[in-house]
């Protein structure tokens, strides 16, 4: 049996959901955390159907493991070292299966277990669009990753590829759109994997405290590529008054992935690809590279602000990033 949300009313969804959290944490309408001398960090974000996700190309299990990854991602880029947990508040209709939402919570549930922290409590309502927002509360670690703390001089270093989880997404909606390019599917796999499972990078956080040089101070300006990697150098610039030169040849580019437009623009702009983005010192940038396999340095932060360059011809960066009301 696969009763909807409205057959099963509010009482019996809130009982079927209480298995997803710690014994008891869904009795009350608050959730009381340890006392901790850490700062706390605290985020939220929003999947909306249609926008995010949808049953053409994700499953229920993968839309929960997003929701809660591309949260847990913000708390790596800002520093965090440790994950109390998340609320969880869900929009849907009353004729959405419970077995679409035990789906979701059950891919909350494996993110959760894979990166730490629990589900602390949340919120459902009726509405006419399935969505899905998270809040998730971290522990600051010794290194405050903010966007402000780029500098001249700096060094603009990533943790991983990009334009692969676009690729992914439209590998999932219609791969013949890419019929007259070659990609071997190990490419195809890693697209699709980065689309539907994204990874919160506290392993390259984790390597950067560890690589610092002693001399070094404890600045370094952070932001994840949630909306594109052109878009988190963008606001690296933006909030330090700094601007940027990039290195063409050097763009974050996956194995085997073709050179020329699109998959230039892909790299640059594809966006949720949750990878760190770095303004750092040159000689803390060249440890963490020597320390993360996969990661690369793209750039440098210079004293212009506002201006994107390329290194090769001074040309302007074209900044194409993701913007939520661009097509409204």
């Amino acid at each position: 049996m696969n009763p909807t949300l409205a057959e099963l009313g509010e009482a019996d969804l809130l009982r079927r959901l209480a298995r997803f959290a710690p014994p008891g944490q869904l009795d009350d309408d608050t959730a009381c955390l340890s006392s901790d001398p850490r700062p706390i960090l605290i985020n939220t974000d929003v999947l909306v159907d249609g926008v995010h996700f949808s049953d053409a190309t994700t499953s229920a299990e993968d839309v929960g493991w997003r929701a809660v990854a591309t949260n847990l991602s913000d708390l790596a880029a800002s520093g965090a070292i440790a994950v109390d947990g998340i609320t969880v508040a869900l929009v849907a209709p009353g004729n959405t299966c419970m077995s679409w939402v035990e789906g979701v919570y059950d891919g909350i549930a494996a993110a959760l277990g894979r990166y730490g922290g629990s589900l602390l409590g949340g919120d459902c309502s009726n509405g006419g669009q399935r969505l899905i927002s998270v809040t998730a509360i971290g522990r600051l670690g010794p290194l405050r990753l903010h966007r402000n703390a780029a500098r001249a001089g700096d060094v603009l270093v990533t943790s991983g590829p990009h334009g692969l989880s676009k690729l992914g997404l439209t590998l999932l909606q219609d791969e013949r759109q890419l019929s007259s390019t070659h990609l071997s599917d190990q490419l195809k796999a890693a697209a699709i994997q980065q689309h539907r499972r994204p990874v919160p990078r506290f392993d390259a956080l984790q390597a950067l405290l560890n690589c610092k040089p002693s001399h070094s101070p404890w600045r370094a300006g952070g932001t994840d590529s949630s909306d594109g990697l052109i878009a988190a150098v963008e606001g690296l610039c933006r909030s330090s008054g700094c601007g940027a030169e990039l290195d063409r040849k050097r763009l974050p580019r996956a194995s085997q992935w073709p050179l020329g437009d699109p998959w230039d623009g892909w790299c640059m702009n594809g966006g949720e690809d949750f990878e760190l983005v770095l303004s750092l010192p040159p000689d803390w940038a060249e440890a963490w590279l020597n320390t993360l396999p996969g990661s690369e340095c793209f750039g440098r932060i210079t004293a212009d602000p506002g201006q994107l360059i390329w290194r090769d011809d001074q040309s302007a960066v074209d900044p194409s990033g993701f913007d939520h009301y661009a097509k409204c």
